[in-house]
C-alpha cells in the first residue's frame, strides 16, 4: 500500500490542525522540531529494515503464479529436510518437518505459509505458535536467530539449537500478514489493516491445520511472539477463544499466550519512553523535562485514534514516534533493541544471511515454495497496519484471564523500542478480578541452574517476567532461559516465594 497523495494531503492538513491546537503553548521552534522528526511509515518501515541488514527485492510478496492443488482443507503442506545441515545427532528423517501453504478463505488469492516441527520429545507436548512483529516481519527470524530448531551460520549452513522450543512443543511459524515472508496474493485488496482480518486469518489457519493434523486437536495449544505481535497475540487469543464459545468449528485447546517484549497499550508504553530512558542515562534530566508536553500530546492523539480511527490513529502514530526517535537521536547510536550496543551507521543487525539462504534455489525447491522470493520484512504491510498501531490490545485480556487462560508478559530488560518498564505499567495497570492481589504480589527471582535470569511476579492466571542481560529479542540473547521460562510456564513451575522488593509500577 502506499498513500495517495489525496489521503496524505488530508493527513498533512489534519496533523497540522493537531499541531497548531496542541502547541498553542509552545515556541515555533518547538512546533518545527516535532514536525521535523514525523516520518511517514513506510520511511520508517525502511529504516528498521536496513537497521537488520534486511534488503529485500520486493517491498511486499505480490505474486502471481500457478495454483497449488489445494484440497478440502484448503492446505497444501511437505514434508522437508533442509539443504546444508549440519551434524545434528539426531536423524531429521525422524523428526516432522514440514512446510505448507494455506489458501485464506475470505480473501481474493492470499496463501498463508508456515513452517511446522514436531517436538524433539513427545508428539503429546504442547503446540505452540509464534508470531513475529515488525509489523511485516517474518517469523523465519525467530526461527532462524532465536528459538527455532536450529541456527543459521555464517557459511549458509545450519547447527541445531541446543535451547530450541520444539524441545517442550510442537512449533509453528506463520508468515502473516498478507505480502510477509513467503506469504503472497496477486490482489492489493488481500492486504490487511487491522486485527479483524488478521486474527480471522490465523483462526481459519488453525482450523485447518487441526483438520490436517488431528492427532495434535487434543493437545493444549498456547500463542507467543513478540514486539508488534502484542497488537496479534491478544487478538487472536480472543478469537480462539470466541471460535471455542460459539462452537464454530474445531475445539482449540487454548491454554495460554505470552507476549515477549510487546507492543500492547501505547498510551501507557509510549509515556514510559522518558522515564525508561532517563534511567538508563540515555537521555538528561534537562532532555526529559523539554519532552513533558509532547508525552501529553501523544496521549491525547492516541485518545483521538481510540475514538476515530483512521486518518487521527496515523497522526497519533507520527506525534508519538517523534517521542521515540528524538531519545533515539540524543542517544547517539545507540541499539534500540539492546541499549547495550552501538548501530553502526544504519546496521544495528545483520539478518541478511536469512534472506540468502531462503532464497536459495535448492532451499526454495525443499520448501515447496517454487518461484516465490522471500520477503523478510515487508514496509508496505507495516504500512497498511498504521492506523492499527496506536490502538490498545489490552481490552480483550481481562476476559481471558477471568476465563483462566493464562497471560506470561516477558521482557528483556536492556530493550528501549517495546521496554520492561512500559510493559510492567500496562500489566500492573489492568483492571480485571485479580489486580490488586497481582500488585500486591510479591518480586521472586526467576533463577536457571541456580543463576537469576530475571524477576517475576504474578497471581493466578497473570505473571509478568522482566529478563536480565536480554533486550528485545529475548530467545536469541537468553536461549537456555527463555527455553526454561516458556517449559515451567506451560506446566504451571513458574514458582512465587515471598521476596522484599517488587516489580510495582512507577
Amino acid at each position: 500500500m502506499t498513500l495517495t497523495p489525496s489521503f496524505s494531503q488530508c493527513l498533512l492538513s489534519l496533523l497540522s490542525l493537531f499541531l497548531v491546537a496542541s502547541f498553542a503553548s509552545e515556541t515555533s521552534d518547538d512546533i518545527l522540531f516535532l514536525s521535523s522528526n514525523l516520518k511517514f511509515p513506510k520511511q520508517q518501515a525502511e529504516k528498521l529494515i536496513k537497521g537488520l541488514n534486511l534488503f529485500p527485492k520486493h517491498d511486499i510478496n505480490y505474486h502471481h503464479g500457478e495454483d497449488y492443488k489445494f484440497g478440502e482443507s484448503r492446505i497444501v503442506e511437505k514434508r522437508f529436510e533442509f539443504p546444508y545441515l549440519g551434524d545434528s545427532g539426531a536423524s531429521v528423517q525422524d523428526l516432522g518437518h514440514r512446510a505448507g501453504y494455506y489458501r485464506l478463505p475470505h480473501t481474493k488469492d492470499a496463501r498463508m505459509f508456515y513452517f511446522f516441527f514436531e517436538s524433539r520429545n513427545a508428539k503429546s507436548d504442547p503446540v505452540v505458535i509464534w508470531l513475529t512483529g515488525g509489523p511485516g516481519c517474518s517469523s523465519e527470524l525467530a526461527l532462524f536467530y532465536e528459538n527455532g530448531p536450529f541456527h543459521l551460520t555464517s557459511n549458509l549452513s545450519l547447527q541445531w539449537n541446543d535451547f530450541g522450543w520444539d524441545k517442550v512443543s510442537n512449533l509453528i511459524y506463520v508468515d502473516q500478514p498478507t505480502g510477509t515472508g513467503f506469504s503472497y496474493s496477486s490482489d492489493d485488496d488481500d492486504m490487511r489493516h487491522g486485527e479483524e482480518g488478521v486474527s480471522n486469518d490465523l483462526y481459519d489457519f488453525l482450523q485447518a491445520f487441526f483438520k490436517e493434523h488431528p492427532q495434535y486437536a487434543n493437545n493444549d495449544f498456547y500463542i507467543t511472539g513478540e514486539s508488534y505481535a502484542g497488537h496479534y497475540i491478544p487478538a487472536f487469543a480472543a478469537r480462539v477463544h470466541q471460535g471455542n464459545k460459539n462452537k464454530e468449528g474445531i475445539h482449540i485447546n487454548l491454554k495460554g499466550f505470552a507476549i515477549g517484549n510487546g507492543l500492547t497499550n501505547p498510551e501507557i508504553q509510549y509515556k514510559a519512553y522518558p522515564d525508561y530512558a532517563l534511567d538508563m542515562k540515555l537521555i538528561t534530566q534537562s532532555d526529559y523535562n523539554s519532552m513533558s508536553k509532547s508525552v501529553s500530546q501523544c496521549e491525547q492523539a492516541i485518545k483521538l485514534c481510540g475514538a476515530d480511527g483512521e486518518s487521527s490513529c496515523v497522526a497519533a502514530y507520527m506525534i508519538c514516534n517523534a517521542i521515540f526517535n528524538r531519545i533515539v537521536g540524543i542517544a547517539g547510536g545507540v541499539n534500540y533493541y539492546d541499549i547495550r550496543k552501538k548501530c553502526v551507521g544504519d546496521l544495528c543487525y545483520d539478518f541478511s544471511n536469512m534472506d540468502t539462504f531462503l532464497n536459495k534455489k535448492p532451499v526454495k525447491d525443499a520448501l515447496g515454495v517454487r518461484d516465490i522470493d522471500f520477503v523478510s520484512c515487508s514496509s508496505a504491510v507495516y504500512e497498511a497496519m498504521v492506523t492499527d498501531w496506536m490502538r490498545n490490545l489490552e481490552v480483550d485480556i481481562p476476559t481471558l484471564l477471568e476465563d483462566g487462560i493464562k497471560l506470561l508478559v516477558y521482557a528483556g530488560e536492556y530493550d528501549l523500542i517495546c521496554n520492561w518498564l512500559g510493559n510492567s505499567r500496562w500489566v500492573h495497570a489492568m483492571e480485571w478480578s485479580g489486580q490488586k492481589e497481582f500488585v500486591a504480589a510479591p518480586t521472586t527471582p526467576f533463577s536457571v541452574d541456580g543463576v537469576e535470569a530475571g524477576l517475576q511476579k504474578g497471581h493466578g492466571p497473570l505473571i509478568f517476567l522482566r529478563v536480565h542481560n536480554a533486550g528485545h529479542m529475548v530467545p536469541m540473547d537468553q536461549p537456555k532461559a527463555s527455553l526454561e521460562m516458556l517449559k515451567r510456564w506451560m506446566q504451571g513451575k513458574l514458582p512465587l516465594t515471598p521476596a522484599d522488593s517488587h516489580l510495582a509500577p512507577m
